[in-house]
């Protein structure tokens, strides 16, 4: 089965086509179109076993955008199937389900409506995300889909941990709590790091650090979510690229009134204008932070070792919170590249069961490995993490339901 996974964001969309089976899967072409809205927009399509294709030109909304992405993969040159017929389901990434959602769920009325809904609580990303599926119904009316939440996965946790401190009733009339997200991602290596490790999923304490521009950490308690580190929005947890994590809410409010900030300049300053970008002066990007650390610049050494103590610290907590440790997963775009960061990470926690094997880790980049000694009580993994995947075998699952 053909399957188009779609992750839209405000003036981008990134996508890939799969074939999919029970048990079997195959990328056909992987792609994004950016800068949508703008005068000069991009397409960048690549197909397996062809060469890249590159479009500029305008490109005004986000139907016009998957339009143009279905012309590629049907196009006699750089294409990778014959007809649009071929493409059986959508499946989209949907960053917020707020507490509707425990599961990916085929595209209804209602669904739209509340994903709509959430608008409030998830600006940046849910009206974005509802125009991809909006925009499908339009080029593809016949073709079923399937919205994937980013905070299924968190539904799980009880609400000892996702409930605030703060006064019910604003719980209670307007959901204000925890929701975490990444969760295709925590949820993906989770299940792949059990399978390298020889680890039963159902009888496991894993903690999963998915770091990168973004991130968070969650404890996975016998398969499934328990804490997780970003709270109601994404600002909450690690130190992020341009996201500040934890903070005292009140250092917040005091610099507001001190700056006369209205809430607009609040939610840029924590969600844009801080992190690590804010702390370095350099970059929001681990890679020029890293270069910039190994020059001497004071700042990027801050800035970096705040970023890996802020890891650490929450696998300590949640290590904690399940009452012990199996296995620690580093993914994403840092976790996965970064030797210095999973080296930092897991030094000087020989008092938790963990022994890192040093010439193992620096030379892993990107690929499924164990990190850990063979003596090392907890086992220690860097595993690729694949959503897209994930998104397309939750479509797979539920159109064949």
């Amino acid at each position: 089965m053909v399957i188009l996974v779609l992750n839209c964001g405000s003036s981008s969309i990134k996508y890939q086509v799969l074939d999919v089976e029970a048990a079997t899967h195959k990328l056909l072409a992987k792609g994004i179109v950016d800068r949508i809205g703008l005068p000069e927009g991009d397409l960048v399509h690549k197909p397996v076993g062809k060469d890249n294709f590159h479009l500029h030109q305008p490109i005004a909304d986000h139907t016009t955008g998957i339009s143009l992405v279905l012309d590629a993969l049907t196009d006699a040159e750089h294409g990778v199937i014959s007809s649009l017929d071929e493409v059986k389901a959508v499946g989209h990434r949907v960053a917020h389900g707020g507490e509707f959602f425990a599961d990916s769920c085929l595209v209804t009325e209602e669904t739209k409506e509340k994903i709509r809904s959430l608008f409030a609580i998830a600006p940046l990303h849910n009206p974005a995300n509802l125009e991809g599926i909006l925009s499908i119904e339009k080029v593809l009316p016949e073709v079923k889909q399937v919205a994937v939440f980013d905070t299924s996965f968190h539904q799980s946790i009880p609400a000892r941990n996702y409930i605030y401190a703060l006064p019910m009733e604003y719980y209670e009339k307007y959901r204000v709590r925890r929701y975490g997200f990444h969760g295709t991602s925590h949820k993906f290596v989770a299940k792949r790091g059990a399978e390298l490790c020889g680890l039963d999923i159902n009888n496991s304490k894993i903690i999963t650090c998915h770091v990168g521009n973004g991130g968070s950490v969650t404890a996975v308690l016998n398969g499934k979510s328990y804490c997780t580190s970003m709270g109601f929005s994404p600002v909450d947890g690690l130190m992020m690229g341009t996201r500040c994590g934890d903070v005292d809410p009140s250092a917040v409010l005091y610099i507001a009134e001190k700056e006369g900030m209205d809430f607009a300049a609040i939610n840029t300053m924590i969600n844009k204008k801080s992190g690590v970008e804010a702390v370095s002066g350099v970059s929001s990007d681990m890679r020029d932070i890293d270069n910039a650390y190994d020059a001497g610049n004071e700042r990027a050494i801050l800035a970096r070792d705040m970023y890996y103590d802020r890891v650490k610290q929450y696998v300590g907590k949640y290590a904690a919170l399940m009452g012990g440790v199996d296995l620690v997963i580093f993914t994403g775009g840092v976790g996965e590249n970064s030797a210095d960061l999973r080296r930092w990470v897991s030094h000087n926690m020989e008092f938790m069961g963990i022994e890192i094997n040093d010439a193992v880790n620096d030379v892993t980049r990107g690929t499924d490995t164990i990190l850990s000694t063979e003596k090392s009580r907890v086992k220690v993994a860097v595993i690729a993490t694949n959503e897209e995947l994930v998104i397309a075998q939750d479509t797979y699952r539920l159109i064949n339901a």
